[in-house]
């Protein structure tokens, strides 16, 4: 594409400039965010590649771009026409960037390879530099953005108002958090920190923000040390009630760009720093006397949801399953009658949820995937391949709404029509991993690698995969994505404990045909205790019906047949007294028992 091919034009004679064989743009910002403010999209600026996850390189005579298997086929299409070839991570063959770099670079008379420091972790600039080294001595250069130049009409970070979230929802006040914190800190020996991520930042202050899409957080940091603690914030977001209720709970307030100035200025004689969500630039510029590398103990107090919270979940949930069943009695009629595509779904969806008290938006751009589309992971209908929707096949809606009191997330695959029996059989293996996963009962502190084969092992029996994770964390109305708790094939370390959320979505995909995946939010909570110690098990926080269309019952084993029935009368006594006549009975006859 012509502007991708300018743009390139124009960094390569900046580096040129600059002496650098080759620049590197990841996807994340100064607060090592999924999804970030626009004045921090510079990779999708410099590729053209939309997704929340992906790193693009660039050489004086090459392009790449590095995704995972959600965006393999979305890449494909949004990078066609530049010179940025797709690299598949964890795919048989993919080179890492260092390797790659190391191949293209072999002639070049640089040995320089530049990336911005403010937008990427200590972490990640460490291990390239490492990488790179042993790779033909290559260096790394942290202090210089092309972008500042290059990129004329840049977004300017956000302004928008700070609010409060009320103490009944939050269910701790600031002061109270910031002792837990402290007292965190102490057992790992270290006398302060600095919070990047801004979901940590909102939870910790009891603070809800605008700055980024679909996520209520705001850009800031928060230096945290044993006697004082300061937000970094543009002052023009606080509002005087904010500031006098910060100054109330022991917080300092300073002007964003001051952070590097603080971190010099930092008085205790350690701090820690958390290596994987700290940038570059800013963990070098702590000048005490010892610096802790270690993971930052706030997102696991965080991601322990207390019972205000939790009371909070169950209201959303309720919220967003009263909309999901108003949708889901609309949508065969609708398709039926003719003149709905992917897009509208999407917003009759968003506007029944809507309608429901403390909505303040969705939870991630909504996925509505009809047939063929289903199987792109993270697809967004646009105006060029919006499908309509025929009375035929189905349809995979991946969805989730932010209210004040919970953030939700949820996918149905939903037949609205024929099917053919390899979809049934495709969508009964993929309910019999969610069905296992939901079932599971665990000793506290398992970990989710460890949860992740009850999701797959029938899919693998069969010869089928998925590649994304089987379940993240989600805040309560904060980011979507949460950790550190996460089901994936990959080892992660973090452990499960009660009042955890998580969610459980295996699914299939198969390029060009269809795709399948089945969803639900779980709250770990308490199970027995025995003499092997206490055990875990999960509560589906999501209501609302799985489609029983596709599903091949005899494939169920007994323990998932009668777990499926119980959840579907959970669902319909449960949001029955909330909905209308006419959508009680259909909630009665899509959630009625299966039997053999």
């Amino acid at each position: 594409m012509k502007t991708i091919d300018q743009r390139l034009d124009a960094l390569r004679e900046r580096m040129r400039r600059e002496h650098l064989a080759a620049f590197i743009f990841p996807s994340t910002d100064p607060h090592s965010g999924e999804y970030v403010p626009d004045h921090w999209k510079g990779r999708e600026w410099i590729s053209g590649f939309s997704g929340s996850a992906g790193t693009a390189v660039v050489t004086q005579t090459a392009a790449a771009l590095w995704t995972d298997s959600r965006y393999f086929i979305a890449a494909e299409e949004q990078l066609t026409g530049t010179e940025f070839r797709l690299m598949k991570q964890r795919m048989a063959g993919t080179p890492s960037i260092a390797q790659w770099l190391a191949e293209e670079l072999r002639e070049s008379d640089s040995t320089e390879v530049g990336l911005d420091g403010m937008t990427n972790t200590y972490q990640e600039v460490c291990e390239l530099k490492q990488d790179l080294r042993k790779r033909g001595g290559f260096t790394v250069r942290t202090n210089f953005d092309p972008l500042e130049t290059l990129w004329k009409d840049r977004p300017e970070i956000p302004t928008r108002p700070v609010e409060m979230q009320p103490i009944e929802l939050s269910g701790e006040e600031t002061r109270s958090k910031l002792k837990r914190i402290r007292q965190a800190l102490r057992s790992l020996h270290a006398d302060g920190t600095l919070l990047s991520t801004l979901d940590d930042i909102a939870w910790t202050l009891n603070l809800r923000g605008c700055d980024v899409h679909c996520n209520p957080v705001f850009v800031a940091y928060l230096l945290i040390s044993s006697h004082r603690t300061t937000l970094y914030i543009n002052k023009v977001k606080l509002s005087a009630e904010i500031l006098s209720y910060l100054t109330e709970q022991g917080v300092d307030v300073d002007d964003y760009e001051n952070v590097a100035d603080g971190l010099r200025h930092y008085s205790e004689y350690n701090i820690l720093i958390d290596p994987t969500a700290t940038c570059y630039t800013l963990a070098r510029q702590v000048a005490c006397q010892e610096v802790i590398f270690e993971t930052s103990p706030v997102a696991e107090m965080k991601a322990v949801k207390n019972e205000a919270e939790i009371r909070g979940f169950r209201q959303a949930m309720l919220k967003d399953g009263i909309a999901m069943v108003k949708f889901l009695r609309w949508l065969q009629p609708a398709v039926k009658a003719g003149g709905q595509t992917e897009r509208t779904l999407d917003e009759k969806l968003t506007s029944l949820r809507a309608s429901q008290p403390l909505f303040r938006g969705v939870s991630f751009d909504t996925i509505v995937g009809y047939e063929a589309h289903g199987a792109i992971v993270h697809y967004e209908a646009t105006a060029e391949t919006d499908a309509v929707v025929e009375p035929r096949g189905w349809v995979l809606i991946d969805s989730g709404a932010q209210y004040e009191d919970g953030t939700t997330d949820i996918t149905r695959t939903i037949a609205l029509g024929p099917i053919t029996d390899e979809q049934r059989r495709v969508y009964t293996l993929v309910l019999k991993g969610f069905l296992q996963l939901a079932m599971c009962k665990f000793p506290d502190g398992t970990t989710g690698t460890q949860l992740d084969i009850l999701a797959r092992q029938a899919l693998w029996r069969e010869g089928l995969n998925y590649f994304h994770g089987t379940g993240h964390g989600v805040g309560a109305y904060l980011n979507v994505h949460e950790g550190p708790q996460q089901v994936r094939m990959e080892w992660r370390p973090a452990a499960f404990h009660a009042g955890m959320t998580i969610t459980d979505e295996p699914g299939v995909y198969l390029p060009g045909r269809f795709g399948v995946r089945i969803e639900n939010t779980l709250l770990t909570i308490p199970g027995k205790t025995t003499e092997f110690g206490a055990f875990l098990e999960f509560d589906s926080l999501t209501l609302c019906p799985i489609d029983t269309t596709p599903i091949i019952v005899s494939l169920l084993s007994d323990d998932e047949l009668a777990f499926f029935n119980h959840y579907h009368r959970r669902v319909e006594e449960v949001l029955s007294p909330h909905l209308e006549p006419e959508e009680q009975v259909w909630l009665k006859e899509a959630t009625k028992p299966l039997t053999r």
